[in-house]
């Protein structure tokens, strides 16, 4: 990656709210479970753990509902994230109920809100002034709005020459919106950053390794997450790496992938290949399925999730 320094997320902020339940959900009746209500969405996720990672000059696009704007906007501040939120006065901020059981796999409920409103009138070219690499959330394409944000972005700093990558965000989303729609909206991108299930979507095979190698042919560089199993990286129609997994107890996967990104993205901006890369992104996500929620322990995640619902 050449050119600026800083990181430059265009995406969403969600306000969480996670549910922890040991037992399976019980039909018609109560399941004892611990909430919490945490600041999250996919692009604010990614653009925390940026900045946990070192990442000096961190800064984010994305649209809040009015009845949050300020507490999401002191959790970013406290990250070290230089958020540019657009305030909604007629929408609420996006909100995901994560259902999280005792595997720690999550299942989400989820209203886009104000989240998929981002613009293109939102946008301003001097965002990327001194940005290095633009990082877009997926889930901007599934709505038309907040898609025009994002090809707008992406176009902007594809005329600069800056690098740009995209997570897939959502194969339940991606299957709405349809593969070859979505394939054909990143063209031209840099790097993909599916996890497993979406990169099986995205090409139709079902082996992770075979799909990477697949994806690299539509980008450069594919980095594939798989969950407990670390990463793929595939350039050129072949896999050039096997990151292997960092072990860590299990508590809650939600953001595991935006965290394995936003180490990915902080250690490319800092000169690191692809490969040492993908294992500083594979050391984030480790850490981030040791907590619930999907962002790093920082003052601001902290005093959210000391609040029980």
């Amino acid at each position: 990656m050449t050119g600026g320094k800083a990181l430059l997320v265009v995406g969403d902020v969600v306000t969480d709210i996670v549910a922890r339940h040991r037992a399976p959900l019980a039909p018609s009746t109560d399941t004892d479970a611990e909430i919490r209500r945490l600041p999250g969405g996919a692009g604010a996720n990614v653009a925390c753990w940026a900045a946990y990672a070192g990442l000096p000059d961190v800064r984010l696009l994305a649209r809040v509902g009015a009845e949050s704007a300020a507490w999401h906007g002191e959790s970013l501040r406290s990250a070290g994230v230089h958020a540019r939120l657009v305030v909604d006065d007629r929408t609420p901020t996006a909100t995901v109920i994560a259902l999280v059981d005792a595997a720690a796999e999550r299942t989400f409920l989820t209203d886009s809100g104000a989240a998929l409103r981002l613009s293109a009138d939102d946008w301003s070219n001097d965002l990327l002034d001194g940005v290095g690499h633009l990082h877009v959330s997926g889930y901007l394409f599934f709505a038309e709005v907040s898609r025009g944000a994002a090809l707008t972005a992406v176009a902007e700093a594809r005329a600069r020459g800056i690098p740009v990558s995209v997570d897939p965000a959502s194969a339940g989303f991606l299957t709405d919106l349809g593969v070859h729609r979505f394939l054909a909206m990143t063209d031209g991108v840099d790097v993909l950053l599916p996890n497993a299930d979406e990169a099986r979507l995205l090409t139709g095979l079902h082996e992770p390794a075979d799909a990477a190698a697949k994806l690299s042919l539509h980008t450069p560089l594919a980095a594939v997450t798989l969950g407990g199993r670390g990463a793929l990286l595939a350039e050129s129609g072949a896999v050039t790496a096997r990151i292997p997994p960092v072990e860590a107890p299990a508590v809650d996967s939600t953001g595991a992938g935006d965290a394995f990104t936003g180490g990915f993205l902080a250690a490319r901006l800092a000169g690191c290949d692809a490969a040492a890369a993908a294992e500083a992104g594979c050391r984030a996500g480790a850490q981030a399925v040791g907590a619930p929620g999907g962002r790093p322990p920082t003052a601001g995640t902290q005093a959210a999730a000391g609040r029980s619902l």
